[in-house]
Formats: structure tokens, C-alpha cells, sequence
């Protein structure tokens, strides 16, 4: 048999299809990078173009708020925005003054010229001008007073961890900013030669208001008058702190007479 006879006969283009997953599979494991390469470079591209992209962004937007803010600078306030400004300033500096109202160290007069800018108001004004520094004074006590709200009465407390009874309360709202001290009772502070008399008409922010209601000789009970008809007291026994009415016709039957503590330029 001649030896042609013996080889099998395989068409070149089968020969080929079965070789080919061969192929490539060396050519895969001889180069390894060939494969992915562009596909790595089309991500990179586009990872710059994402970069560039923003970079632009972020140039155009300080580019557009830098000219925001000049424009802002330049633009001048008008005569409303001034004085909600200046309001604003005002109500911050009482703000800060009260803070500092509440440390134990604190005595008023000790701020220099800023006192002049803190100006009060006409409430607190009420029928006389007062100085800037006795007004600041003021403004503290009735707010010292005003934090006391619904605290209990305590027979002869004088701090807000114990409750207060009418005179602790004023000794405690008062005495923080006075040089020379109040007495402890309220018939000792009636009786206080170094307070100026008022009528009940003249009354104003910060006056001691006085009431005799166990009809004994003397004055029993005091409370701080707010303005408007209206007086802070610690009342009694069972009760709470609490602003109260002049003109009811408890405290008009038993009142007794006013002491003023501010004078018209100083505090004593």
C-alpha cells in the first residue's frame, strides 16, 4: 500500500479552526498585556477628560463668586440695613452684659467708655434720663429678677439654688451691682435713709415698691416695680415668684410707700 494512501486527508481550513484556540491561547500566555492594553488607555483618557472637566468647574465657580462678593462689598447699606445693624450690635452687647452680670465677680463700672454705646431704651429711661452706666444696672437687675420667675418662696432664702422671700429677692437682684449694699429686711430697706422717697404716681423701672399687710408698724413685704403697673415679688409661702398687679386692690389697700435705688446720673 503506497504510504499516501495511509495519511488521513484533513482539508487545510479544518486544520486551521482546530488550531486557533491554541494559538491564541500562547499568544495570551507570551503576552499578557496585549489583551486589555486599550482598553486601559480608553479609561485613563476619560479619567483625564473627568478631571480636566472639573478642574474647569471649579475654576468658573470661584471665577463667578469672586465677582458675587466684590459686587456685595460694594454695594453701600441702606438707612434700614444701618440701623437693624446697629440694633443687632445693641441687642448683642446686652446680651454679653448680662452674661457677664451673672459672674459673681462682676461690679458695673468697670467697662470704660463702651458703657456710652450701650444706650437704653425709653422704657428704662422712664420720666428722668438715667446715665448709660445706671441704666446697664439696671438692665442687668430686672433681668437677674426676671430669671427668677416661678421659683419657690422661701422663708428667708436669698439664692436661686434655695428660693428667695421678698427681700432675699431684692437683695439678691440689687446688691450685685451696688457699691455700698442693702439691708436684708424690708422694713430695714423702707427705712433706708440712703433711698430716695417716690410717689406711687412717679414710680419707675427698678423703684421698691412696699406693703404693710399684717397692718403691723412697718414695712412686711417688697417687691421691685417693672413699669406699666406691674411688680416682681416672691409672695408667699406655697407660692412661686411671680409679676404681679399694683393696681389690685390687695396691694393698693396695703401699700405702704416706693424707694428709689437709681438716681438720675449713678447707682449708689
Amino acid at each position: 500500500m503506497s504510504i499516501f494512501t495511509s495519511v488521513r486527508f484533513v482539508p487545510a481550513r479544518f486544520a486551521s479552526c482546530a488550531q486557533a484556540p491554541f494559538f491564541l491561547l500562547t499568544l495570551a500566555l507570551l503576552f499578557p498585556g496585549v489583551s486589555d492594553a486599550r482598553p486601559q488607555e480608553v479609561k485613563s483618557s476619560l479619567t483625564r477628560e473627568t478631571s480636566l472637566e472639573a478642574a474647569k468647574r471649579m475654576k468658573n465657580r470661584e471665577r463667578l463668586m469672586s465677582k458675587v462678593r466684590q459686587r456685595i462689598a460694594t454695594v453701600p447699606l441702606t438707612p434700614e440695613q444701618k440701623r437693624n445693624e446697629a440694633e443687632q450690635k445693641r441687642l448683642d452687647r446686652v446680651k454679653n452684659r448680662e452674661m457677664l452680670a451673672m459672674h459673681e465677680r462682676w461690679q458695673p463700672g468697670r467697662f470704660g467708655g463702651s458703657d456710652a454705646l450701650w444706650m437704653p431704651t425709653p422704657e428704662e429711661l422712664g420720666q428722668e434720663k438715667l446715665s448709660p452706666k445706671a441704666a446697664a444696672s439696671l438692665r442687668v437687675v430686672i433681668q437677674r429678677l426676671k430669671n427668677q420667675l416661678g421659683k419657690p418662696y422661701v422663708w428667708g432664702g436669698q439664692s436661686p439654688g434655695e428660693g428667695f422671700d421678698c427681700s432675699g429677692l431684692v437683695f439678691y437682684a440689687w446688691n450685685h451691682v451696688l457699691s455700698r449694699k442693702l439691708p436684708r429686711t424690708a422694713n430695714a430697706m423702707y427705712q433706708d435713709k440712703h433711698l430716695k422717697s417716690v410717689r406711687q404716681e412717679k414710680l419707675r423701672r427698678g423703684d421698691l415698691v412696699f406693703f404693710d399687710i399684717s397692718e403691723r408698724p412697718g414695712a412686711d413685704h417688697v417687691g421691685v416695680y417693672l413699669g406699666d403697673g406691674q411688680f416682681i415679688e416672691a409672695p408667699r409661702t406655697g407660692l412661686n415668684i411671680r409679676i404681679s398687679q399694683l393696681s389690685d386692690d390687695f396691694w393698693q389697700n396695703h401699700y405702704l410707700g416706693a424707694r428709689r435705688i437709681l438716681t438720675d446720673d449713678a447707682v449708689l
